[in-house]
């Protein structure tokens, strides 16, 4: 490699030096906490007290608030908050809010066992769930609106950085405190879980403050956001309602069929192809995902292997393949990226297939997290990019929300099937499954490809309305 491509490559690497890149990772880290506490820490949890693997895999239903958190993202978009809205700015107000109410049901999650009352950890899980999708709304159209496109795979990787680090503490950190204060390995008591969701709860703070010390985007008010309510007044004023109603009806306009209208106007046919590729780009890993823990269970890992294995190494892996996807993003382009992301999250399912093989094999957990880590992280920086390209600008927090919605509602409605699909048909059966759900996937990035909508720009703010 000669001394023009190396300096290429550590000119690229100056993007993780920007301000705002660098101040994505404690964001990253506020998002990452909550995810794994009620999905893949708490389906250990919970097989530990001796839940049975189908009821924990419909609990991982839970997840689908992420799937449909489009619903409300326009509220988040466009509702002002009393008083946090005037003392923080809109992006900040909501994000105080969700991470208030992740550290109370929380708590609420420490404080039950669910060998007792599963029902009552059901509700506080799913207040979790979306609390933390209501802070995703938010933290997305914040990292959207605050640096140009051209950083948003750098803003990706120290996102992902950040998240996973979060995920560290969510996942082998919660696996450790509960073990040092477990009085018996093989019996299951519920105190251990409790003392260590309760510092999970206290670890929220991390993204409390820097939510009351990081400054709003400087983004005006969109003249695209305007025209758009004109144009809907002036058809809604021919219905001859009062004001009031109307004036409803016209921010109903603005928060709720604008935004979606917005993207099938500028994509035109091209947008079922992109929703598409959207719904089914993550179908490979998250379906695989929920079974990953009970697995280790079943071959006999311990939690200390779990958590330095896949919940440490696995995670710092995942860190280093969005870091080089955040490169490979700048140098080669966000589609050869998706792609090549696409191939490793498929074929690294197929290394669990020989992992179930072993039995319990360290050495081999070791080699399988690592490839499906990093894969992973190549994965999800592209992809992140790729939805932030897609972006309106007067509509991020709504628009990025439906493509974070649709990319998770097929795959977590299927992952909900996953535990009894092992039951009936056993791992390597099911991971051999998951790899071939990733095949579709590679057909439709390449038709994106030659569709030429890999990372389009932004509309400006003042494009013009429907009309």
């Amino acid at each position: 490699m000669n001394s023009t491509v190396i300096s290429g490559w550590l000119s690229a690497l100056k993007i993780y030096s920007h301000p705002r890149v660098l101040g994505m990772l404690s964001l990253g880290f506020s998002a990452g906490l909550p995810l794994l506490l009620i999905l893949g820490t708490l389906s250990f949890w919970l097989r530990e007290a001796g839940i049975d693997r189908t009821t924990i895999g419909h609990l991982s239903w839970i997840g689908l608030a992420y799937s449909v958190k489009w619903l409300w993202s326009p509220l988040v978009d466009r509702l002002s908050l009393p008083l946090l809205t005037r003392l923080l700015g809109r992006r900040r107000a909501w994000l105080l809010l969700s991470q208030t109410v992740i550290a109370l049901a929380l708590v609420g999650m420490a404080n039950t066992d669910p060998l007792v009352n599963l029902t009552h950890m059901v509700y506080f899980a799913l207040a979790v769930a979306f609390a933390s999708a209501t802070q995703d709304i938010a933290l997305d159209a914040y990292r959207i609106e605050a640096v140009a496109l051209e950083l948003q795979g750098a803003m990706a990787a120290t996102y992902q950085a950040g998240y996973r680090i979060a995920m560290i503490m969510a996942s082998a950190g919660v696996l450790w405190i509960a073990a040092a204060v477990d009085p018996s390995a093989t019996t299951y008591e519920h105190s251990p879980w409790r003392f260590a969701y309760l510092i999970m709860a206290a670890t929220m703070s991390v993204g409390i403050i820097t939510t009351l010390i990081i400054r709003e985007p400087d983004v005006p008010y969109s003249k695209l956001i305007s025209e758009n309510e004109k144009y809907a007044q002036r058809i809604i004023s021919t219905w001859h309602l009062n004001a009031r109603l109307t004036g409803i009806l016209v921010w109903l306009y603005g928060a709720l069929i604008a935004p979606f209208r917005d993207f099938i106007v500028r994509h035109g046919k091209q947008a079922l192809l992109i929703l598409s590729l959207i719904a089914l780009y993550r179908i490979s890993d998250v379906v695989m995902g929920v079974m990953s823990n009970p697995f280790y269970v079943d071959m006999g890992y311990s939690k200390d292997e779990v958590a330095t294995v896949s919940k440490v190494y696995g995670v710092l892996m995942t860190i280093v393949g969005a870091a080089i996807g955040g490169i490979l993003t700048l140098k080669i382009g966000i589609m050869r990226t998706l792609f090549l992301g696409a191939v490793l999250s498929a074929a690294t399912n197929l290394l669990f297939v020989w992992l179930a093989g072993r039995g319990h094999d360290v050495s081999g957990l070791i080699f399988t997290i690592s490839a499906d880590n990093l894969s992973a992280g190549i994965a999800s920086c592209a992809f992140i990019a790729y939805l932030s390209g897609l972006t309106n600008s007067a509509y991020s927090a709504t628009q990025y929300a439906l493509f974070s919605s649709v990319m998770l509602l097929l795959p977590k409605f299927i992952a909900g099937f996953s535990g009894q699909f092992v039951d009936t048909y056993g791992y390597e059966t099911f991971f051999i499954g998951t790899a071939i759900l990733g095949l579709p996937v590679l057909v439709l990035v390449w038709l994106a490809g030659q569709a030429k909508f890999a990372a389009p720009e932004k509309e400006k703010s003042d494009a013009k309305p429907y009309s």
